[in-house]
């Protein structure tokens, strides 16, 4: 088992010129964890109320850094113990702004099994990713009153947890990903003293980012950014091409997209 706790306390929130230098830690990590083949689960329609399918189990996901804008309180705001947080659909704001995220419609289910390859019951994961333009709510310029794309699920019988949200955009110098933390419980993830179990990103696939990208309105930067970037050399997923973090993506620009990734996470 890869021992996330000492990783986050590491490497959480200390920025981009952190993030480079310290990949070669999650690299010895990966090691230990294995480099497994990724089983992953089929989808639902957007709208519709079936889950994933339980897959086989996978390698433990790897850990990796929360990023610089995490708002879980360990680099400026909590929005974890917010009134509001616990939900399924992230693309508005609440609180003080009902802002809402435009972008091409995009639902993601993670799968959380743990080391008996079983699901992972009552477990909480808080996930979060950037806006259309490449922007995280709480901490980028014209966003810093807006809390959207941020909100935290339990998982159910399945061990799955699902999220309305929106195609995160591509910025510079990262390739297309959703953040995401797991905590044991509820309680555990609207605390503030709540331990985390595994700091993860999602990938998503390229083809999918490309049609998106280049089809959809709000999007033309992400061309730009994506064609100056592969999976080999993003600093996150490069090591090894995003063996346990790479979702399996269906749907279109017209009709939004359904992600699906299923971890295992001891």
């Amino acid at each position: 088992m890869q021992d996330n706790e000492a990783f986050v306390r590491e490497v959480h929130d200390k920025g981009l010129a952190y993030d480079l230098p310290v990949m070669t830690r999650r690299r010895m990590l990966s090691t230990i964890g294995g480099a497994g083949a990724l089983a992953v689960a089929g989808g639902a329609l957007i709208n519709g109320t079936a889950e994933p399918a339980l897959a086989a189990c996978a390698a433990e996901v790897d850990s990796e850094t929360a990023g610089p804008y995490p708002a879980d309180g360990s680099n400026g705001p909590n929005v974890r113990v917010l009134s509001g947080i616990v939900r399924s659909d992230i693309r508005s704001s609440f609180g003080t702004s009902t802002t809402t995220a435009p972008g091409v419609p995009l639902q993601f289910s993670l799968t959380v099994l743990n080391s008996a390859c079983t699901p992972t019951v009552g477990a909480a994961v808080y996930a979060w990713h950037c806006d259309r333009p490449g922007r995280y709510s709480l901490y980028s310029s014209g966003v810093t009153n807006q809390n959207y794309l941020r909100g935290i699920q339990v998982t159910n019988s399945s061990g799955t947890v699902t999220f309305t949200s929106i195609y995160p955009g591509c910025y510079s110098g990262r390739w297309p990903h959703i953040h995401f933390e797991v905590y044991s419980s509820l309680a555990a993830a609207t605390s503030a003293s709540g331990l985390i179990k595994k700091t993860s990103q999602i990938a998503l696939p390229e083809s999918v980012s490309r049609t998106v990208y280049s089809s959809a309105t709000g999007y033309s930067q992400s061309v730009t950014n994506l064609s100056r970037i592969t999976l080999a050399s993003d600093m996150v997923f490069g090591d090894d091409l995003a063996a346990t973090q790479m979702a399996t993506v269906t749907g279109s620009v017209s009709a939004g997209y359904v992600a699906n990734l299923t971890i295992t996470v001891p």
